[in-house]
């Protein structure tokens, strides 16, 4: 995940350096600011699978925790009958 955002820099960087001198400004700044749009949407897509991963490592641990109390009490049950 820390990949992503050094990613979407770099793509971004080359997005700006590769436009032509020789366009106008306003198209530069038009390029730019449409970059900085999609830098932002990923960046929010970013914070969302953060927030799902760490849901999906809470439910994972508690699932964890549970088989281990499970195992506990099956060896305590006093085996097959």
């Amino acid at each position: 995940m820390k990949r992503l955002p050094a990613l979407s820099a770099v793509c971004s960087l080359f997005l700006l350096v590769g436009t032509s001198a020789a366009q106008a400004p306003n198209v530069n700044q038009q390029q730019a600011d449409l970059v900085l749009a999609v830098v932002r949407e990923v960046q929010a897509q970013q914070a969302v699978l953060a927030d799902n991963q760490a849901k999906i490592d809470a439910k994972l641990a508690a699932i964890a925790e549970q088989l281990r109390v499970a195992r506990i009490y099956s060896t305590r049950g006093g085996g097959k009958k």
